[in-house]
């Protein structure tokens, strides 16, 4: 019976796998159980932020090192900007056979899906194409119920100029001629790719034209992060399922806006976090997740568009020398470390199509005590 295990491990720099590597050393991880590896690299998280490519390569280069060529199976999902006090480290996300059990625990499904062309990014093709890869990882992940999915992560491609041109040489037109713009509409279609596979959509209405402009279009579920570093979708879901085994289990939560931190607390409540711990502002656990508590923390962050916060004025959008995707990773990681009492948690910016305007998903992936 397969048991998921999750291992939360700090990162000096990008190409860091110094701590990785030590935990297989040790035996904590077996390189082949490895599905995916998220990480949070200190990077500007833009068009030009090699960071993540930086540490994808970096990553399995050390994969390589012990499992061959096994090694470009695993979903590698950098996520760049680790602005304000959030700290940069690798989420390792492993599956192991542990022989009987009692479930419903958490379960991981990964896909990789073929090279998107240039003119399908932002469009119904790419929306499609992630619905499909979604409904994939939920079966190879045992999953049957769409509601018993709590997360759905995508590394998604960006335009850049010469795929743009490639796109042109064929006769064939992009969403943008924008690079940055690129990764927003990327991110959105994932999103609503992911909604739709979810059932949080129908796929009815949609259209090319909806995609980042029809905001009341949202998954709840979704956290996609766009890259140069890819063509194709990096796609792992995450959920509980019976035929999986162990003590983690997830939970998912909707912030309404950037400092609403209360359903996230409701989500480490209901996952089987201890109350008391989490009212001591002390809900984390070893980092190794080998303890009872918080195993790690996942969000998405997005400046409203409306300028305001409960009605109070923000300049995130205003700002001209920072971009307010790095602002708002900063705050809403600020304060969800102000819950539970650490900085290494996933907070990912460009929220489009994920939550509500100005706010977004959260998951939370907790160790239960043996009698939960």
């Amino acid at each position: 019976m397969p048991v998921a295990r999750v291992h939360r491990i700090a990162a000096a720099a990008p190409d860091d796998t110094s701590g990785i590597e030590a935990a297989i050393a040790a035996g904590h991880i077996d390189p082949g159980g490895i599905l995916a590896v998220f990480g949070k690299t200190e990077g500007n998280g833009c068009v030009n932020d090699f960071s993540r490519g930086f540490a994808a390569k970096s990553l399995e280069l050390m994969l390589r090192r012990h499992i061959g060529a096994a090694a470009s199976e695993v979903c590698l999902v950098m996520s760049g900007g680790t602005e304000g006090g959030m700290s940069p480290h690798f989420l390792v996300l492993e599956r192991m056979e542990a022989g009987e059990g009692a479930g419903p625990a958490l379960a991981i499904g990964r896909v990789h899906t073929a090279d998107l062309p240039a003119e399908q990014l932002g469009r119904l093709g790419q929306v499609e194409q992630v619905a499909q890869a979604v409904r994939a990882a939920m079966a190879q992940a045992s999953i049957t119920r769409p509601q018993d999915v709590h997360f759905v992560q995508v590394k998604c491609p960006l335009l850049t100029l010469a795929r743009i041109a490639e796109a042109k040489a064929r006769g064939a037109d992009t969403a943008t001629a924008d690079t940055l713009k690129s990764m927003g509409l990327s991110r959105g279609a994932s999103a609503l790719g992911i909604a739709v596979a979810l059932g949080e959509i129908d796929s009815a209405q949609l259209s090319d034209a909806a995609v980042c402009a029809d905001l009341s279009l949202w998954s709840g579920r979704a956290s996609c992060s766009s890259g140069i570093e890819l063509m194709g979708h990096e796609v792992v879901v995450l959920g509980m399922a019976e035929a999986w085994s162990g003590p983690l289990a997830i939970e998912h939560a909707v912030m309404r806006d950037a400092i609403d931190v209360a359903p996230v607390r409701a989500a480490l409540l209901r996952a089987g976090l201890d109350a008391d711990a989490l009212a001591a502002g002390d809900g984390e656990g070893p980092a190794d997740g080998q303890g009872e508590g918080l195993v790690a923390l996942l969000a998405k962050a997005e400046a409203s568009r409306s300028g305001l916060i409960r009605g109070r004025r923000h300049t995130m959008l205003d700002d001209s020398d920072i971009s307010s995707t790095r602002h708002a990773r900063a705050f809403v990681a600020g304060a969800l470390a102000g819950l539970v009492g650490c900085t290494d948690i996933y907070v990912s910016g460009g929220a489009e199509h994920q939550g509500p305007d100005g706010g977004g998903p959260a998951a939370v992936i907790v160790r239960r005590r043996a009698s939960a």
